[in-house]
Parts: C-alpha cells; sequence; structure tokens
C-alpha cells in the first residue's frame, strides 16, 4: 500500500499501451504483439477493442448463466426461503409464512398462498427484492423468474470485475482475462443460476472495492491540488503546512459507502467490507500525505481527514441501509414491527425519544444477530471457514438420483448442481494469493495490498465464527479478490510487449495454456452446474476429493 519499489517486477501492461524498446539489438515481442498492434492500428479500432472487449466477457457471462435456467422448476437448497420470501415481500411488504407443503404447490403454480402473518427471518430484505423483482417482472409460476435477478446480478459482476481490473493494471487484455475467468468459473455460475443472496453481496462488495479504487486516485490528485493552491495563497515564505488540508468532496468515497451499505442490505457480512475499507481510506491518505511531504501525515489522516472519511461514509451506508427496509416500516404487519408499542417494551430514559418503529427494528436485529452468532445447528454440507480456500466441502444445491424406470438412458443418472468451483482456476487463485502476501511483504505495491484487502474485508472476519454453521458458498464474496490475485500473477507471466522475444513468447505459451485448460475443465464440469442430467459414473468422474460427494 506505499510506493512501489523500482526493484519490483511490474504486471503486465496490455499491447496497444506498450511500446517496443530500441536500446539494444535483441529481438523483442512476438509476432503475435505485431498483428495485434496492427490489429489496433486506428483510434477507432482501439475504442472498439477498450468497450468490445469486457462487453464479450459480459455477454458470454450471461449466456452462461441463464442457459437452461428454468431447470430443475423446483426449489432448491435455500431458494425455500429466499425465493418466497421475495415474492411475499412484493406484496405485503415483509416476509410472510407459508403452509406446511408450500414448496410443491409453489413450484406447481399456486404462488398465492401465502398469509398475512410475518416470517421471522435474519437476513436484511434487498436480496430478496432482487428475487422477487425477477418474478413480478415474469410470473412467478416459472422458475426462470425465480433466479433472473441473482442471474442478471451475476453477470454485472463480471463486467465489474473486467472494469476493475482494467483500471487496476492499465490494461484492457489484463482486464477481459480477468472477466473471462470469472465468467466460466462455476462457483460464480451456480451462484448466479440460483435464487440465493450470495451473489449480490459479492456484486456490492466488488462495487464498493472499485468505488474504493477510484476514490484512491480521485484523493491524491485533489490533495496535491489543493497543496499548490495553499502554498500559492500562502506564499514561499509561508513554511510548510502542518496537517494540510481536508477533502470533504470525495464522490468515489460516498459511492463506496453506499455500496457498502447495499452489501449490508443484503447481508450483515457487508459491515465488515465496510469496516475494512474505512481504515484502508484512513491509511490510504496518511500515504498520499507522506508523499507529499505532509510533515504530520499520519496525525492528520486519522485525527483531521479521518473523521471527515467516517462522515462521507458511514451516514450514507446506513442510510442506505434502513431505506432496504421501507416495506417493514410503511407496513404494520413485519415481525416485531409493533414490539416497542406493546407495554413495557418501549424504551425509557435518554432514548425515550427514539421512534418506536426504530426500537422495534433494533430489537429485531439484537434477536436476530444472536440468533446468526449462535448458529451451530448440524448439517452435512457445512463447511469450516479455515478450510474454503481448499475447497474442501462444496454444497450440493441440489441432486436426483433417477433410474431406467424414470427417464434415465441409462442404468443410473444424476441431476445435481454443486457449487464446485473449476480447480483449475480456484486452486491457481489460492496460490496466486499466497503469492501476493510475500509480495506485499518484500515490495509493498499498493495494487498488491489493495488487493488483499478485499479479502481482508470479505473473507478474514469468518475465521471468527469457525464453531458456526457456514457453507462453503459464502466464498462467493471474496472470490474476485482471489481472481484479481490470479490475474495479477498472469500479468507478470505475460510480461511487456517490449520482452525479449524467448521470454514474451513463453509468457504467452503458459498463459495461453492456462486458459485452454481452464476452458476444458468449465466443459467438463458443466453438467454438475446447471443440473443436467448424466450417468451416474459421468457424475463420479468429477468427485476429485471424497468430500466432494
Amino acid at each position: 500500500m506505499t510506493v512501489e519499489p523500482a526493484t519490483a517486477p511490474q504486471p503486465a501492461v496490455d499491447v496497444d499501451d506498450a511500446h517496443p524498446s530500441l536500446e539494444d539489438e535483441e529481438p523483442r515481442g512476438t509476432r503475435l504483439d505485431a498483428w495485434w498492434a496492427w490489429t489496433l492500428r486506428t483510434p477507432l479500432r482501439q475504442r472498439f477493442w477498450y468497450w468490445g472487449g469486457p462487453l464479450g466477457v459480459t455477454l458470454l457471462a450471461l449466456i452462461l448463466r441463464t442457459w437452461d435456467l428454468g431447470n430443475p422448476h423446483s426449489l432448491v437448497f435455500d431458494e425455500t426461503f429466499y425465493v418466497k420470501d421475495g415474492w411475499t415481500l412484493w406484496h405485503n411488504g415483509y416476509e410472510s409464512t407459508w403452509p406446511a407443503d408450500a414448496d410443491q404447490q409453489f413450484a406447481a403454480g399456486k404462488t398465492n398462498i401465502f398469509n398475512d402473518a410475518a416470517e421471522y427471518v435474519v437476513h436484511p430484505p434487498l436480496g430478496k427484492w432482487i428475487i422477487g423483482a425477477g418474478m413480478m417482472l415474469f410470473g412467478a409460476d416459472n422458475s426462470f423468474s425465480w433466479r433472473i435477478g441473482t442471474a442478471v446480478v451475476g453477470t454485472l459482476g463480471v463486467l465489474l470485475i473486467t472494469l476493475i481490473a482494467r483500471r487496476l493494471f492499465h490494461s484492457t487484455l489484463i482486464g477481459v482475462i480477468a472477466g473471462f475467468l470469472f465468467a466460466i468459473d462455476g462457483h460464480a455460475i451456480v451462484l448466479s443460476r440460483v435464487g440465493l443472496l450470495d451473489v449480490s453481496v459479492m456484486f456490492f462488495g466488488l462495487l464498493g472495492f472499485g468505488a474504493m479504487l477510484l476514490d484512491r486516485t480521485w484523493t491524491e490528485r485533489r490533495l496535491s491540488r489543493a497543496l499548490e493552491r495553499r502554498a500559492l495563497e500562502r506564499g514561499t515564505d509561508a513554511g510548510p503546512p502542518d496537517w494540510g488540508p481536508a477533502l470533504w468532496w470525495r464522490p468515489w468515497l460516498m459511492a463506496a459507502g453506499l455500496s457498502f451499505g447495499l452489501m449490508s442490505a443484503v447481508k450483515w457480512s457487508g459491515l465488515f467490507m465496510l469496516t475494512a475499507f474505512g481504515i484502508y481510506a484512513v491509511v490510504v491518505d496518511a500515504l498520499a500525505r507522506r508523499r507529499l511531504g505532509i510533515p504530520f501525515w499520519a496525525s492528520a489522516a486519522i485525527l483531521k481527514q479521518g473523521p471527515i472519511s467516517f462522515l462521507l461514509m458511514v451516514p450514507i451506508a446506513v442510510a442506505t441501509y434502513l431505506a432496504s427496509w421501507t416495506g417493514w416500516f410503511l407496513t404494520s404487519g413485519g415481525y416485531y414491527r409493533t414490539w416497542a408499542n406493546e407495554p413495557g417494551q418501549a424504551w425509557t430514559g435518554p432514548l425515550a425519544w427514539v421512534p418506536h418503529s426504530l426500537q422495534s427494528l433494533w430489537h429485531y436485529h439484537s434477536e436476530a444477530y444472536g440468533w446468526n452468532v449462535g448458529l451451530h445447528t448440524p448439517h452435512p454440507y457445512q463447511a469450516n471457514p479455515l478450510t474454503w480456500l481448499f475447497m474442501v466441502r462444496p454444497t450440493s444445491m441440489y441432486y436426483l438420483g433417477t433410474d431406467a424406470k424414470s427417464g434415465c438412458n441409462v442404468s443410473a443418472c444424476s441431476d445435481a448442481i454443486t457449487s464446485i468451483a473449476n480447480p483449475i482456476i480456484w486452486y491457481a487463485a489460492v496460490i496466486a494469493l499466497f503469492y501476493l502476501v510475500y509480495r506485499l511483504a518484500r515490495y509493498r505495491e499498493w495494487r498488491v495490498g489493495f488487493i488483499l484487502m478485499g479479502m481482508v474485508g470479505a473473507y478474514l472476519p469468518w475465521l471468527a465464527y469457525t464453531n458456526r454453521t457456514v457453507f462453503q458458498f459464502y466464498t462467493i464474496a471474496f472470490e474476485p479478490y482471489l481472481i484479481l490475485a490470479l490475474t495479477f500473477v498472469i500479468a507478470l507471466i505475460l510480461g511487456r510487449r517490449d520482452d525479449p522475444t524467448w521470454r514474451r513468447t513463453r509468457g504467452i505459451g503458459v498463459v495461453g495454456a492456462f486458459l485452454i485448460v481452464s476452458v476444458l475443465v468449465t466443459v467438463f464440469f458443466w453438467p454438475l452446474w446447471t443440473g443436467e442430467r448424466i450417468p451416474f459414473w459421468y457424475w463420479q468422474l468429477h468427485i476429485w476429493l471424497p468430500s466432494w460427494r
């Protein structure tokens, strides 16, 4: 997170951004580089690639996430909660209860059999509003509509990581590679094809991550200009500044607060990201002030700019979070909605002025928090957070075994949806992550620190909940940062257009082989991500670890 040493090897830039060196006679670049430079020889073609590349991988992601999306026509895994909750939110304004056999009736098209009584839920409403929006558009009797909301959000996540990687590495090619890897990974595909909340957690967290990236550049530029103006106003004899100027207008920091508020409105784990990047904003501001020669840079960042950054970030996040509860506020039937109105329940003393609706919401949250942290119910697919990086226990979302009497063309078949990531991409990304930890310690590069900060906010806090019932599919929240770590290493391997020919050729060959193998593995695992009917023996070929069953 500091200035990069000159000795640190740098990631590659795109071939349309680099220029060959003429300092020696050693052959440099490859014929492929020359062809690519010729292809992008006009400004129009460069603009086409600049936007066409990201849009191309986004279109690929959309196809992979919506192809036969309605299969299976049954509520899988936690869709039994979130799909029905999303439907009642749009009708009652709050999550409502259903009859005991509601899943079968709902799948059969009887979608309006919900009750007016409130359901006790422990996650905020935004992710369920998104799921419900798809049903409002396409009809709740269509299983495609149960999942189209998350499919769109997952697709937008691919576009977002492409744009972030391009900005981070100053290369359209590297950005497209990042988006491509995310587009074809099975874990991201599965979580985008089921009506669960976690892909929305990933998207809004990544949106805040991108806003923090933009804020970093914006803030340092504005800080530098403010110091220049201050020096002109004071004159040459005014002496150096003490704490430096305060920056009240930081739109990207406010956008980050909004994004992390939206993330928290899906699941409370968004608070981890808000906290992590709130601290990161202070650290980055301190380092920027130090680079600009401000004497008391640390105290300025903590005591002067820090409180301002808090006011720019946190109130927006809180307001955004509360806005997601609008349906609960505007109706009277939500769970605990009138708790504070009951005799003896309302707060007394200095907090008696707080509206009863907010008192009731606070009580609801305190009860839900106790439930969340105390969840220890055993589940066959629970996975300890310490094992998440190693993908020891992927979550089986759906499994149906059939035989020749029930539509199978062989003796036994399997229909499965399992959140197994593409093993080649996943394990390569984990190795890259550990390399980035080493690289940060050695070179202190800000890009490396920024990527790792995403992991700190989205993964590290879960290590405090190793005794809670949690699942491998929660890792979708930090998978983008694994992909960015892998992309960083891919950029190093690719090298630059002006590298010696032998080195550049080797880098292109290694990266090309890796991408080809990744695609082949995606094709191989595709049936296990989409619920296609396959022979049982073929399903067994995908069980690379006993714990994947």
